[in-house]
């Protein structure tokens, strides 16, 4: 009871009791705003865990305040807001949540890629400002996703989890991912292929791998210039995989027909962005694993590692396991 956490986000109580039967337990009670750069730094001073989420930054400045730290547990699959080799070399384990929101994220990856195939939002808005006056041929049409071709880059559980889906459309699936996955390609269809051929065949590119130094602005001029002018591309990853200025340009030009995306560069994402101001845009405020049952599972399994960390134990999901060495 006498260590410290610190939980960056207010949680809903189940999770803050969980942890205050084994520790003491002090959190930022703003649901709306993520916890001040330089309150986190007070804060961290005391810390011997932290319960943090996707919208804090952990960088080696933060973390050279924190002399007592030993576990970062954060709510999210992603960790690229956490210098992870600042806290390895501190041995500050770090903890994340992979597995509970994998279909959850798929299904709204999905969701996303029919949204923007059929102009879901553009037929909506445009029936609420009164233009809608009678039945046209071609009004508002769209892409078709039955039978179509789907690009998946990042062939994770996630990945894996919407191949599954395409399979009930009799899509064609294609894959580009670190390593080949024979398995899922045996159960699931997919075909392994390299990046320039993903991009030429696919009808829907589906981003779904990490943000990394190798990753970011992996989708650029030259990428979207591969891609037909048809297809459709559909991120719930991380914003900076794909160069938000080379995406517009492509969007606004013709060079590709339409995009989803529920992450960006900057998020909150500003409204004054062009990429808001292109009607074959369909923008979603990072709500990929939000359903109430997976964000209760996440938040429960970050507090359960937080506090297996702090008890000497190796968490589920280690980030970097050779703290544990």
């Amino acid at each position: 009871m006498n260590a410290k956490v610190y939980i960056t986000r207010k949680l809903p109580d189940e999770v803050v009791e969980r942890l205050e039967e084994h520790f003491h337990v002090s959190m930022w009670e703003d649901e709306d705003t993520a916890v001040p750069y330089e309150i986190l730094k007070e804060e961290i001073k005391e810390a011997d865990g932290l319960f943090s989420t996707v919208t804090e930054t952990i960088d080696e400045n933060l973390l050279e305040q924190a002399e007592k730290l030993k576990v970062i547990s954060t709510m999210a699959v992603g960790y690229n807001n956490i210098d992870i080799a600042a806290a390895t070399k501190r041995n500050i384990m770090v903890a994340h949540t992979p597995g509970v929101l994998t279909e959850t994220t798929a299904d709204l990856t999905f969701a996303l890629l029919m949204a923007a195939s059929r102009r879901l939002i553009e037929a909506s808005d445009y029936l609420r400002s009164g233009q809608w006056k009678t039945w046209s041929p071609l009004l508002l049409t769209g892409q078709d996703i039955y039978g179509a071709t789907m690009g998946i880059i990042g062939f994770g559980n996630i990945g894996q989890a919407l191949a599954r889906r395409a399979k009930g459309f009799n899509m064609n699936v294609l894959y580009y991912n670190r390593s080949r996955k024979e398995e899922a390609e045996k159960e699931l269809g997919a075909v392994f292929t390299d990046m320039e051929t993903l991009l030429k065949e696919s009808d829907f590119v589906c981003i779904l791998t990490p943000l990394t130094e190798e990753t970011k602005h992996l989708i650029d001029e030259k990428e979207l210039g591969l891609m037909k002018k048809t297809a459709i591309l559909i991120n719930t990853a991380r914003g900076e995989v794909v160069n938000e200025a080379a995406l517009y340009t492509a969007l606004k030009n013709g060079q590709i027909l339409a995009a989803g995306l529920d992450v960006f560069q900057q998020e909150p994402i500003s409204l004054d962005h062009p990429l808001l101001t292109l009607s074959n845009v369909v923008a979603l405020p990072h709500i990929g694993s939000a359903s109430v049952k997976t964000r209760l599972a996440m938040a429960h399994l970050a507090a359960k590692q937080l506090i297996e960390g702090l008890q000497g134990k190796i968490p589920q999901h280690p980030v970097n396991p050779m703290v544990f060495k």
